[in-house]
């Protein structure tokens, strides 16, 4: 049941203030991006809108409802997945939207992202119900069953290929676990695996290009290219944006002045665009939103919720601190470009729409009281 009490202004305020400076920044973007692709502000603004009903929705179903049903909405985008690198058209070398006439492009990883979370959450729920002190053999075979979980889409989504919504998905499942009060052994010893497995084919990618490429073949080792190409700092993207950046000053060129072109202005780095537009003081402005957003959220977790929900909400925060870090970090050089986007900055009709769904989730947590349930 819900609480008699209103609607949590500490996340809508932010949000309203999220929704003003993505039009803005879209906008201004928009100087640079193709005329064919129409009014993306505008188109924004309907994204918004609506992502404002899916709250809506989500706030008379309750979280409740998709717990007990997250195994089938799991199935089915799993299928969704499947069916991307069956049938979907390819643009710009990956598979990872499906094309509606007259509507856009559905990206189906996005919401795999909301998925894996509530699936982790009800996975960890349920196994602290059923072994209050869990033997190292019963958590071993519970992170079995996890790693498939995760493993399956992942796969699928890295064929796309996307390698940045993998490592969501990772760092989704991580936070969740990290929280699930499992012995810190298993974290050092997955620490330790993945520092022997990720230092062989870094060996092999610096060392033995040719034997490399044969093993994992020119894609992977491709991506693992302009993955590291981010030190030297070269590239069309990394130095527009960061002359853009740089350039600004305190206050920025001003709104609709982006001064030069680069690629995915009003997506991937859309921090870029407004930062040069209002300068380092906005750019303070901006992050000092993000992080108060984030800090409203994790303030959430230690009020008396239900497990599941605790665990949704450091999946939550894990999966947008990653993104906005990584984004911003990209951005101005000092992390890889790996293609994330800025969780309710950039343009997006389904990554906007899959973070609203995120609001819905965390909106309800703060409405409903505290309830005991094993979800099957």
């Amino acid at each position: 049941m819900l609480h008699k009490k209103r609607i949590d202004l500490g996340i809508i305020v932010p949000l309203l203030v999220f929704l003003i400076l993505s039009l803005l920044t879209i906008h201004s973007a928009s100087t640079y991006i193709s005329k064919e692709l129409g009014n993306l502000a505008l188109k924004q603004l309907v994204w918004y809108s609506v992502g404002s009903l899916l709250v809506f929705l989500l706030i008379k179903i309750k979280n409740d409802y998709l717990y007990r049903n997250i195994w089938y909405l799991y199935g089915a985008c799993n299928l969704l997945l499947l069916f991307l690198l069956a049938f979907a058209p390819d643009i710009n070398n990956s598979k990872c939207w499906f094309v509606i006439p007259g509507i856009g492009s559905f990206q189906p990883s996005e919401f795999m992202k909301i998925i894996l979370i509530l699936t982790l959450s009800v996975m960890v729920h349920n196994f602290k119900i059923k072994y209050s002190s869990p033997t190292i053999k019963e958590e071993f075979i519970f992170l079995i069953k996890t790693l498939v979980v995760v493993a399956i889409p992942s796969i699928l989504t890295f064929l796309e290929p996307d390698t940045g919504v993998v490592i969501i998905y990772l760092i989704i499942y991580v936070s969740i676990l990290f929280l699930s009060g499992i012995r810190a052994r298993w974290f050092v010893l997955a620490f330790l695996l993945i520092s022997l497995l990720a230092g062989s084919t870094l060996g092999l990618y610096f060392f033995k290009k040719d034997l490399f490429i044969n093993l994992f073949g020119n894609d992977l080792f491709y991506r693992l290219d302009r993955i590291f190409a981010w030190k030297s700092g070269s590239g069309l993207q990394l130095e527009n944006a960061m002359a853009a950046i740089g350039s600004a000053g305190l206050f920025g060129h001003g709104f609709n002045k982006t001064p030069i072109y680069f690629p995915e202005s009003g997506t991937d780095f859309i921090f870029a665009v407004f930062a040069s537009n209002f300068g380092f003081i906005g750019a303070v402005a901006l992050i000092s939103l993000i992080a108060y957003f984030d800090l409203k959220v994790l303030s959430l977790s230690k009020r008396k919720i239900v497990d599941t929900d605790r665990y949704a909400l450091f999946g939550i925060l894990g999966m947008l601190v990653f993104q906005q870090v990584q984004n911003i970090g990209m951005t101005i050089g000092i992390f890889p470009i790996t293609g994330i986007t800025l969780p309710f900055i950039s343009y997006g009709g389904s990554s906007l729409l899959s973070y609203m769904i995120i609001v819905g989730i965390i909106l309800n947590i703060s409405l409903e009281k505290p309830h005991h349930y094993k979800y099957k």
